[in-house]
């Protein structure tokens, strides 16, 4: 499901099953990342799925990317391999007015 930045947000706030996932590269998660963001770069094929089938499906995942592509992209692969709740950041990083932090 696709949710603004606001409503993204102020859910994965409230919600004590969130676990907010980062599908970015290295490089772009040096940039600052969302508070408490686990990073699985999307692009690392099969090494992605591998990480994101050891993660609990029970959760609910809010995810997002630096433009909001790759992002709904993770999610619909998520979604296939048994997730029953991913959320995707409308616009991403780009648009991303909410609290950041350097990773460490």
């Amino acid at each position: 499901m696709n949710l603004s930045q606001e409503a993204w947000w102020a859910k994965a706030q409230e919600d004590e099953n969130a676990v907010i996932l980062d599908v970015r590269t290295e490089d772009e998660c040096n940039e600052g990342i969302i508070p408490n963001a686990i990073a699985i770069d999307i692009y690392k094929g099969q090494g992605f799925i591998y990480k994101i089938e050891e993660l609990d499906k029970s959760k609910n995942y809010y995810v997002y990317c630096k433009a909001g592509g790759r992002s709904a992209q993770a999610c619909n692969i998520m979604n296939q391999l048994g997730f029953e709740t991913t959320y995707n950041l409308l616009g991403g990083m780009m648009e991303w007015n909410g609290p950041v932090e350097m990773p460490l």
